[in-house]
């Protein structure tokens, strides 16, 4: 018989729906703490690693909200003194042009007094120093991060493996990273269960999900890979709970991209995921330095680029858009709220508890009775 490849459905958010509980709690009884090693932070909240996202004084607002923003120390803030004439010519640039300015930006040569003197601003802001860098140059900078001060190291590449065929001697293995430094370190990303749960097993105190789903990000189209978000949390969250069988280690997994609304949010925390982080809700605040416009980190890539520039607008601050009031009535505002009040519909007084609500495949959910409100979009 002739064996054909056999395909596997997959889910993202507006496929599915969370369903009510059996019992309800008022929503500020409810509890979203998020532990990352020895740090603690009061919501669950991430603010994605991208230039246009984080600066040292957006991750210290981020951290006075009671979240965790997290800087690209391969980026701009690390080649710059200053860049904020750079960013200022990437957004007054035409849609055409705009990559081409980032791949040029992007040549100048990182800085070891600039990666140090970047964390240094936020520790003296009073913030956790969250700092991200890529796989290839983890081994390089990761004594220089943990001498400047860093309090957790993000390792982030579109798809991470415990095991990695290179032409060096030995590539980056993350059980010998962790003998040599001593602070937490976040992994990512992945989406399925086997290679989350080796990487887990490599003592990593994170992982983060997702491959391709953020809107600055083109990896889907360039590359063709990706599990829509649903699916790949779904798929993480069982290898933290195979892992934390296993070894008695309860290592956070975070849903990273694609998040546009508070539905989103829910339906991450509902298929199990720990944290989310996010770029363009934070992109379009008035403390983040991108000026309405966001970028992913594979955008500048000299030969390939997998990303592009995206206009959010300056539309929000980053108090309202965690905590409101707000006004909107389509879900982007107040997230902190979506999220306590969703909890509370589902009888969840934590976020433990929350990652066990029922969930179904629901394509109308969005659709279902609200052809007024469509009518009224297309006006």
């Amino acid at each position: 018989m002739p064996q054909f490849k056999q395909l596997r459905r997959a889910y993202g958010f507006d496929d599915v729906a969370i369903v009510p509980g059996e019992f309800t709690i008022n929503p500020e009884l409810v509890s979203m703490g998020l532990e990352i090693g020895p740090h603690t932070f009061d919501i669950p909240f991430l603010a994605s690693a991208m230039d246009a996202v984080v600066d040292p004084t957006f991750a210290i607002a981020m951290h006075k909200a009671g979240g965790l923003a997290v800087l690209n120390l391969e980026g701009v803030w690390t080649k710059y003194d200053d860049p904020r004439s750079m960013l200022e010519e990437v957004a007054s640039a035409s849609r055409n042009e705009a990559t081409l300015i980032l791949q040029n930006a992007y040549q100048a040569p990182m800085r070891d007094d600039l990666v140090a003197r970047r964390i240094k601003e936020i520790k003296e802001g009073g913030a956790v120093a969250a700092v991200s860098v890529t796989p290839m140059m983890t081994k390089k900078l990761a004594p220089l991060i943990q001498e400047a001060g860093a309090d957790i190291l993000f390792v982030q590449s579109t798809v991470t493996t415990a095991r990695h065929e290179s032409n060096s001697i030995e590539g980056l293995r993350f059980d010998r990273l962790l003998e040599h430094i001593h602070i937490p370190v976040v992994v990512g990303n992945t989406v399925g269960f086997n290679a989350t749960l080796e990487l887990m097993r490599t003592g990593v105190a994170g992982m983060l999900v997702g491959v391709g789903p953020g809107a600055a990000c083109t990896s889907r189209e360039v590359l063709g890979i990706g599990v829509p978000q649903v699916t790949a949390t779904i798929e993480c969250a069982a290898a933290r709970d195979y892992h934390f069988r296993e070894t008695g280690n309860y290592v956070p997994i975070v849903t990273d991209g694609g998040i546009r609304t508070g539905g989103d949010v829910c339906k991450c925390f509902a298929a199990g995921a720990d944290a989310v982080m996010m770029g363009s809700p934070f992109a379009g605040t008035t403390e983040a330095p991108g000026r309405g416009y966001h970028w992913g980190m594979a955008t500048p890539h000299a030969n390939l680029p997998r990303g592009t520039r995206v206009h959010v607008g300056v539309n929000t601050t980053l108090q309202k858009l965690l905590y409101g009031p707000t006004s909107r009535t389509d879900g982007t505002e107040n997230l902190v709220g979506a999220l306590r009040t969703c909890m509370g519909v589902c009888g969840a007084h934590n976020l433990r508890e929350f990652q066990q609500a029922e969930m179904i495949v629901a394509p109308a959910i969005k659709t279902e009775g609200k052809i007024y409100q469509f009518a009224q979009a297309n006006q």
